[in-house]
């Protein structure tokens, strides 16, 4: 059902977005990859994705904090490959500070790239898909899009507004055969989550080895989601199987919200 379709997926070149673009790939979908990182190395993994799965892999390397940036994407894509018919809005970045001590340019970058990049992409994408009568549309937001935790206040920020933005452009969309949902992973084991393990240490005044059993303290199974279990529900999202889950917020988590 989703050989052939065409995929966009931001923050694709690590962690649970190349997940996803691989996840993607082996389903038959021509993945349009986008992020930062050694350009060897992601030329490596686009060139993989194409020799592996026998589809079409491209890259773009538009900066996603600009709006104008995240639109382009979309329209690269789109006269690349013929039509973006599945978004995965994935890019993100985080910072962990008390809101008194906050950075203001972290505070524009996180809400930049994990929420208005999100907002750009889709405004440019949906277009096509309601002509088209066909879409999908996954945003990763995070089990901070249901609860918070303290020190990120930029963050949950982001992630709520994510959260709302799937929604409403859910109940937008819902009569042109374009379904909108967020996967709200707990703890996954990416770069992303390493790279705030000093600063979470830091700012809680703990080692970085107790960071990661306060991390893993939120989820009652006391494991990190793996970023293939966090792909495997993307690509069950994209599916014919989904068609009637729309507005929805999937939790993976290890329980971590559970009430």
């Amino acid at each position: 059902m989703l050989k052939g379709k065409n995929a966009v997926v931001t923050g694709s070149t690590s962690g649970i977005g190349l997940a996803i673009a691989r996840a993607l790939a082996a389903e038959g979908v021509n993945v349009t990859l986008n992020g930062f990182g050694d350009a060897a190395a992601i030329e490596k993994e686009r060139a993989g994705i194409e020799s592996e799965f026998g589809v079409k892999a491209i890259y773009s390397a538009a900066d996603l904090t600009k709006g104008s940036e995240c639109a382009g994407l979309v329209k690269f894509a789109e006269d690349t490959l013929g039509s973006v018919d599945i978004l995965v809005n994935n890019a993100g970045v985080q910072h962990v500070s008390p809101v008194e001590d906050f950075p203001d340019d972290k505070w524009d970058l996180i809400i930049a790239l994990n929420l208005s990049a999100a907002f750009h992409a889709i405004k440019a994408a949906v277009p096509g898909m309601k002509a088209r009568k066909w879409g999908r549309i996954i945003n990763t937001a995070s089990a901070h899009a249901l609860v918070a935790s303290p020190f990120k206040s930029a963050y949950v920020s982001a992630k709520h507004g994510i959260a709302g933005l799937t929604k409403t452009v859910a109940l937008e969309t819902a009569t042109f055969g374009i379904t909108v949902n967020a996967i709200c992973p707990g703890y996954v084991w990416t770069p992303l989550v390493e790279k705030q393990i000093p600063d979470t240490a830091k700012a809680r005044g703990i080692t970085e080895e107790q960071v990661k059993d306060f991390l893993l303290a939120e989820q009652p199974t006391k494991e990190f989601v793996t970023v293939d279990q966090v792909a495997a529900l993307a690509v069950f999202l994209a599916g014919d199987s989904a068609r009637s889950i729309t507005g929805s917020l999937q939790q993976i988590d290890g329980g971590w919200v559970a009430e």
